[in-house]
């Protein structure tokens, strides 16, 4: 008899406990996210979530490839539910690695299939290609038209007027250097790079930094994704975009479930992708002037928007460039940065 009664207690006790867990992880109002979002624009979407939804996010801004660094290193121990934005690259060798949970939004129905990740485990969430951002000052002054062409880019007239991030630590930068191996091929491609290293000022560590250089007249020309140079025009900096007539690169940016991320954040974490990848959310890409494309075809768009349909893109192989990434930025560094002067 005393048995029993001993099983019905620890029975109640369990119940308790787990009822306790239950209600803890329900009543849980709290996401951490790592993101390679711009600081000044993420927080005006972090701050709508949470009006919207009561969840407040605490955030770490990382460039793309610190990000994949970090979740990498912190696999066995993730301090973090959601990796959110940069381009795909970066998300397919995460999700090859085993470092993200599948999760697919149901708001993905309104996402063109080309954008889609056909493994299920991350969300597409905007759209941008590469271009070249000029300060409009600077080609006015010096009476130049805007280059045209990736062969206009190493005119002498350019030397120590362009930037652009490295393409280890900037998914922005990396996207730069797969566009050109893929329009010239590898030995071509580095040819050219070290022609254009000539003109180059410096390699930055986040892409977002280049073209702020060319807002503040640091440089002439910034080699970056077309919103990100666009992002500064309201704040009355004067640039103007141009785009490879020759071709040019674009990226599918993204959101995702961090494997074994915090228990009590899972379901915040899925409300905030189902939110981000929804018309409310990616409208907020034109209140923001972020200029970016939405995928979600539903979404408003920005005036003056520029989309991938105006411009000459390549057919751009985003697995291909992420399974090969870690050999071409090494050799970026051997044969470009870390190249003995002749």
């Amino acid at each position: 008899m005393k048995n029993n009664i001993r099983i019905v207690a620890l029975v109640i006790c369990l119940a308790v406990v787990l009822c306790t867990a239950a209600a803890a992880l329900a009543d849980s109002n709290k996401l951490t996210v790592y993101t390679a979002f711009p600081e000044s624009e993420v927080i005006y979407y972090f701050n709508k979530f949470t009006a919207e939804t009561g969840i407040q996010i605490e955030y770490i801004r990382l460039s793309a490839g610190e990000m994949l660094t970090r979740v990498e290193a912190e696999k066995e121990n993730p301090q973090a539910a959601l990796m959110l934005g940069g381009s795909t690259d970066n998300y397919i060798a995460a999700a090859g690695r085993g470092l993200f949970e599948p999760y697919q939004s149901p708001e993905l129905a309104n996402t063109p299939q080309a954008y889609l990740d056909p493994t299920g485990t991350w969300n597409p969430i905007y759209v941008g290609c590469i271009a070249f951002a000029c300060n409009s000052d600077w080609f006015k002054d010096n009476g130049y038209e805007y280059p045209k062409t990736w062969e206009d880019l190493l005119d002498p007239k350019y030397e120590g007027e362009i930037i652009m991030a490295h393409p280890a630590t900037s998914g922005t930068a990396y996207t730069v250097l797969a566009t050109l191996i893929q329009l010239k091929g590898e030995e071509a491609c580095w040819e050219y790079m070290g022609k254009l290293s000539k003109n180059i000022s410096q390699f930055t560590k986040a892409g977002s930094a280049a073209p702020n250089a060319v807002a503040l007249g640091e440089a002439a020309i910034a080699l970056t994704f077309s919103h990100d140079a666009l992002q500064l025009t309201p704040e009355g900096y004067h640039i103007e975009l141009s785009f490879p007539e020759d071709g040019t690169g674009y990226e599918v940016g993204a959101v995702a479930l961090i494997k074994n991320g915090p228990a009590d954040e899972q379901e915040n974490a899925k409300k905030f992708i189902d939110w981000i990848c929804s018309v409310d959310g990616q409208g907020s890409y034109a209140e923001n002037d972020s200029f970016r494309v939405p995928t979600n075809t539903q979404a408003p768009v920005a005036d003056g928007l520029v989309t991938l349909d105006q411009v000459p893109v390549i057919d751009y192989d985003a697995v291909w460039a992420s399974n090969n990434k870690s050999k071409y930025c090494e050799e970026f560094e051997e044969k470009i940065v870390a190249k003995p002067e002749s």
